[in-house]
């Protein structure tokens, strides 16, 4: 989860805003989060939540039950590669996990949310959640970004954060709404191609004309 660390914009009125971060795997979404939060702005990172859940000794043992001892490590932990590519080739796997992670992951972020609404020093709340569309979580935001990348750059940083090759990539993106219409859904529109400079100069436009909108 990223830290808020308002420096260059001034305390936004309240009610804050709530951003909704869009993108498909390998977009830079946590880049993005990242210079947003430089800005102030404190991030519900949904992937953290759900590797923290995933360590929990209950939805460990749930996992276990259910798929045995193929996505258990020698050590006795979750095999999270070993899970991913039983629950990313199997679409009911996928959604028997989900149940699993979904509430757990649902009831942190609400924790965090109201932490963050309740400290004057944060400037805006930003949702970094993979599936915000799919699993309808958008109507609980007041705008939506959708961070911008070229199939070929998203393949490139895949291969070397991930190990992905593109036939993994593609898997990944089927599971998730066509990036097309996250992009027509989106009220600001970042594209992550550019030099950090560039970047950072995106990112503060867009802040600075969502928290000019908000009323007072």
């Amino acid at each position: 989860m990223a830290t808020p660390n308002a420096q260059s914009i001034p305390a936004a009125p309240r009610p804050k805003p709530v951003i909704g971060l869009m993108g498909g795997p390998g977009s830079g979404k946590s880049t993005i989060a990242t210079l947003f939060a430089e800005l102030g702005c404190a991030v519900i990172d949904a992937d953290q939540l759900a590797h923290a859940a995933m360590r929990t000794p209950a939805v460990q043992q749930l996992v276990r039950q259910r798929w045995g001892s193929q996505v258990s490590d020698k050590g006795g932990a979750i095999d999270r590669a070993a899970l991913g590519r039983i629950v990313f080739a199997d679409p009911a796997a996928l959604a028997e996990l989900e149940v699993i992670l979904h509430p757990r992951v649902h009831e942190a972020r609400h924790r965090e949310r109201q932490e963050y609404l309740a400290n004057p020093n944060i400037v805006a709340i930003v949702e970094d959640c993979p599936l915000l569309l799919e699993t309808h979580l958008e109507a609980g935001c007041d705008q939506l970004v959708f961070v911008d990348t070229p199939d070929c750059l998203r393949l490139e940083r895949v291969r070397a954060s991930r190990g992905w090759d593109a036939a993994e990539l593609k898997k990944r993106d089927e599971r998730q709404l066509p990036l097309d219409t996250k992009r027509q859904a989106a009220d600001h529109i970042i594209r992550n191609d550019q030099d950090l400079s560039l970047l950072q100069e995106q990112v503060r436009s867009v802040l600075q004309n969502i928290t000019n909108q908000m009323p007072t």
